[in-house]
């Protein structure tokens, strides 16, 4: 029985909603095609969308961890058609009032004083462009840029170097894109053998120090990270973030926060990295997903006064068609007032925490659970093991199981949809989410991970 109920503005039926096939005309990214097979979606309200075939879905990942605000949000909807009335598209060669407006915007909630910011269509792009923007303000067009094994910053060229992901890691050479990759800050699965997850943090700021030192300050542009959330499914411990901000300041190296997933009330803040106040304030910092809520694409690299001062008299050579779109930015704009208005920061924090101690019951009751860690907003990871003694995965990363493939598919059929990536669960839902459906997905979850370890 599926444990949702069909909403009061959902179309009774298909007939209204002509569907047209796309299994044989459309790449879908992240499978094999000759595999693909997914229902239509036709629409959405809230933490809810649902098909052409009228079955409703609780989204307990907020798709591809970017509908922060939901589906259909009314205030974005009516921004986007306010907008399109009076003017859809001119190009950053003219100014437009929504870019102006979000970009002012999104400089006060960071507290980048003076700063700039510079938008582009989504998160790949921010952050080449981040990398672009810090090689140009340090004057090392080919300066070396440190990032992390286990971390996702997109899928151009570019950001496959900058990125230590397994799916693509046979693609590109990192160093031909001068990227060096350090470990990762992984306390479950330390890579520096500590059992501790505030010895794991330290070391992992040693390694990139260590790195830095190698390759010689002089020679490094920035250091890209993640500061929380991450489809990766490491958050790495409470002391890293302060440790990477004080090293790279040390050494006169700017510190790029990728908050493309982890941004917009994902970790209870803003942006991840205020958790550790203005002592964790990046130089630089990439947005995208939550910006719009994913109502329309759009991306963007802040910048602190300092890299800005660098920029101002020099030729920005960059540009892009659709940067700063007035439609996309109204978007953004109305998206922001949402998140205010309905006080969904808050709202994130809150229910994250109390999501976080229902997951650390179910590791006590699961033995197949072997780590739940996040939990400062609306963003948990669930990992998955074979044996709690030896913490042997169910599958070898960043391989599937083929019984969490069975639990996603149970639960969509019983009207829930979970994302799972490797031997994880990520839980990422909307932050407009209803309590009560939060606690039912998460009580069908225990039923399922219940079945799956009778089996």
């Amino acid at each position: 029985m599926r444990i949702n109920v069909r909403l009061s503005n959902q179309p009774a039926s298909q007939n209204a909603f002509p569907v047209i096939p796309e299994r044989d005309s459309v790449l879908h990214s992240w499978c094999v095609q000759a595999q693909w097979q997914a229902p239509t979606i036709v629409g959405g309200r809230a933490a809810h969308f649902w098909d052409a075939d009228g079955n409703d879905y609780l989204d307990m990942s907020s798709l591809a961890g970017c509908s922060n605000l939901g589906h259909q949000h009314p205030t974005v909807v009516d921004a986007i058609r306010d907008q399109a009335e009076r003017l859809c598209f001119i190009t950053s060669a003219w100014g437009a009032q929504p870019r102006a407006e979000l970009a002012e915007a999104l400089l006060e909630k960071a507290g980048f004083k003076n700063g700039r910011v510079f938008f582009t269509v989504a998160g790949a792009d921010a952050n080449e462009h981040a990398v672009k923007f810090a090689r140009q303000a340090r004057g090392l067009p080919q300066g070396w840029i440190i990032t992390r094994d286990r971390s996702y910053h997109g899928t151009s060229y570019a950001c496959m170097a900058l990125s230590g992901d397994a799916r693509t890691r046979h693609q590109v050479d990192p160093e031909r894109y001068a990227v060096a990759r350090v470990p990762p800050p992984y306390a479950y699965r330390c890579p520096f053998g500590s059992s501790s997850e505030i010895e794991c943090g330290r070391r992992a700021v040693a390694a990139v120090a260590d790195e830095i030192d190698r390759k010689g300050a002089e020679s490094v542009a920035a250091v890209l990270m993640e500061p929380n959330a991450g489809t990766n499914g490491i958050v790495a411990p409470d002391n890293y973030w302060p440790g990477l901000r004080e090293l790279t300041r040390s050494r006169g190296v700017f510190l790029i926060a990728d908050e493309v997933m982890s941004g917009f009330g994902r970790c209870g803040e803003w942006f991840a990295w205020q958790r550790y106040g203005d002592a964790g304030k990046p130089d630089l910092m990439t947005l995208a997903k939550g910006l719009t809520g994913a109502h329309l694409p759009l991306g963007a690299v802040a910048v602190n006064e300092n890299v800005a001062k660098h920029l101002e008299k020099q030729m920005l050579f960059t540009g892009l068609t659709y940067c700063g779109h007035p439609l996309a930015c109204a978007a953004g704009m109305a998206a922001l007032r949402a998140y205010e208005d309905e006080k969904l920061i808050e709202r994130s924090r809150r229910l994250g925490a109390a999501m976080f101690v229902e997951l650390k019951r179910l590791r006590k009751q699961h033995r197949v659970i072997g780590d739940v860690r996040g939990g400062h907003g609306l963003f948990a990871v669930i990992e998955l093991i074979s044996d709690p003694i030896s913490r042997a995965p169910l599958a070898p990363w960043s391989q599937t199981p083929s019984q969490l493939t069975a639990l996603v598919k149970k639960a969509l059929d019983l009207g829930v949809s979970f994302a799972a990536r490797g031997n994880l669960i990520i839980l990422a839902p909307p932050l407009v989410i209803e309590e009560r459906e939060l606690n039912d997905a998460l009580a069908l979850l225990d039923r399922l991970l219940s079945e799956m370890e009778a089996a």
